[in-house]
């Protein structure tokens, strides 16, 4: 029974997963993977899918069996009390179920590769910490206490205990002696694990209205969760920026709204100090991604912004890329300045997000050269 349990659940997982690839894109596009967030799980809403439980009622509220009657009276319909009695008509559709399951980041990240043909990323840095973890890769005669396998040296004494003879069926007591033990046998496989930072900037400005930031929230946590699952030492980092650029924390930079204008260098300036203080070349994985709406303050500050990039930013960095989401009150210029720059260079790319449904485009746009 236990065995079949476990079959119908891992049945049950299988099919829940099988309809999150089928429906990726709309979650993406409607932000629905991202109402809850645990350590490291992320709750999904599955529509229509009901995993099969007992129900039991509420003690003394009768029943078949129960209260007063007499053997051979006809069971009757009840009172309408707890029998699905509400108010109104009887609908002649079904209802809606829906069935919050929860998956793992990294499952998550393996669906979005599968389903979005992600290669995986080729670290550049050569910063790498060294995780170690435990395999047990046999069965020993000598160990501590803590790592004795209880199966095997019961085992051990049952088999000694019928071939001496000693075994009585008729009070089967196993006892173990000292020849008997065995103990899991195990060594330490260390694996270095590359280092990585994300620098999210963002402009706040009076033409980023509230759906613009809506899309690079959700396309910033779809960034965060398969560069995450590639790299297992990544840091995050968050500038926002109007006129003047600042460092804030991840809140922060989703809610924050100015009305003044827009000077693009002022964050790549930053972007630019905080990597040579923090990240130096050569060490790490540098991902800088910058989202706006394509307005800039004038063509000098764009030319400010080119030299910025590569001289500084584009040397430094694995790949560079802008995302301009399209607002009404801005120009969409500065994505055009860039493809003029940067025409064939494969480190820096641009993506145009009109909608949320253009999220899926854009990450495969950022994450499909595997940089």
């Amino acid at each position: 029974m236990a065995q079949r349990i476990d079959s119908d659940q891992r049945r049950f997982k299988d099919i829940v997963r099988g309809r999150i690839r089928e429906n990726l894109r709309r979650y993406i596009s409607s932000g629905e993977l991202i109402g809850k967030q645990g350590k490291d799980l992320v709750s999904i809403p599955v529509p229509q899918i009901d995993i099969p439980r007992f129900r039991y009622g509420q003690r003394n509220n009768g029943g078949v069996g129960q209260g007063e009657g007499e053997p051979g009276d006809q069971v009757g319909q009840g009172d309408g009390e707890g029998q699905g009695s509400g108010q109104g008509e009887a609908g002649d559709q079904p209802g809606e179920h829906s069935l919050e399951v929860e998956i793992t980041m990294d499952e998550l990240a393996q669906i979005l590769g599968q389903e979005l043909e992600l290669p995986n990323i080729q670290p550049r840095g050569q910063e790498k910490i060294e995780s170690k973890s435990v395999k047990y890769t046999g069965i020993r005669p000598v160990g501590p206490e803590s790592l004795r396998h209880f199966r095997r040296t019961f085992r051990r004494a049952l088999r000694r205990q019928i071939s001496s003879g000693l075994y009585d069926k008729s009070n089967p007591v196993i006892i173990p002696i000292r020849e008997d033990f065995r103990y899991r046998s195990f060594k330490e496989d260390v694996q270095p694990h590359y280092n990585a930072v994300i620098i999210y900037m963002m402009d706040v400005s009076g033409s980023m209205g509230d759906e613009q930031k809506e899309i690079v929230r959700i396309e910033s946590f779809w960034i965060d969760t398969w560069l995450r699952s590639q790299y297992k030492g990544i840091e995050s980092r968050y500038i926002i920026h109007d006129a003047a650029a600042k460092e804030v924390d991840r809140e922060t930079f989703f809610r924050t709204k100015e009305s003044g204008g827009t000077m693009i260098s002022s964050a790549y300036k930053l972007a630019w100090d905080i990597i040579r203080k923090d990240y130096p070349r050569g060490e790490w994985n540098i991902y800088p991604f910058h989202f706006s709406d394509g307005d800039n303050w004038s063509a000098d500050d764009t030319m400010q912004c080119v030299k910025l990039l590569r001289d500084e930013i584009i040397p430094n960095s694995n790949v560079f890329c802008y995302g301009q989401v399209e607002s009404p009150y801005g120009s969409g210029q500065f994505i055009k300045d860039l493809r003029v720059h940067f025409r064939g260079d494969e480190d820096v790319i641009t993506s145009e997000i009109k909608n949320k449904d253009a999220i899926v485009q854009s990450i495969k746009d950022f994450l499909g050269k595997g940089r």
